[in-house]
């Protein structure tokens, strides 16, 4: 139990905080809300440093989906199978991204984004605001704000 409170754990936590967000936040399975609670209430002076790893993480996870979602043939608007996501995205264009941390409909706004063409900065702004607006819920959770 002492390691987990040691630096070295810490500085480990960061690292292993990074993948768990960005892993989770592309087509696999996962959750890295409860890596930064943990990391959060054993390491409270990591706090900062762990908002904007899992921050930056998850928003580079969820520029992947939309990259390779990107690389897809473009959809053809003639379709008569019409997507909910696809319809959200094409409505809201990349404000749309801000609901990208939420669970199952988050990673296909990412895909629909990407398939769609919408603009990558916009994208990747709104959609890191998001992921920055619930992890901030997380830390002040944690009671350490």
């Amino acid at each position: 139990m002492d390691f987990l409170l040691s630096p070295e754990a810490a500085q480990w936590g960061l690292a292993g905080l990074f993948l768990s967000a960005f892993l989770a936040a592309t087509l696999l399975p996962g959750g890295s809300e409860a890596v930064l609670f943990a990391l959060i209430r054993y390491h409270p002076e990591q706090a900062a440093a762990a908002f904007v790893l899992a921050t930056l993480g998850n928003t580079a996870g969820g520029m992947l989906t939309y990259w390779m979602a990107r690389v897809l043939p473009e959809p053809k608007d003639d379709s008569p199978k019409r997507h909910r996501h696809l319809d959200l995205a094409r409505h809201w264009g990349a404000p749309v991204l801000i609901l990208a941390w939420a669970p199952i409909i988050g990673d296909a706004l990412c895909a629909a984004a990407g398939w769609l063409r919408l603009p990558v900065l916009p994208s990747v702004l709104w959609m890191a605001l998001g992921k920055a607006a619930r992890y901030g819920v997380i830390i002040v959770g944690a009671g350490l704000i």
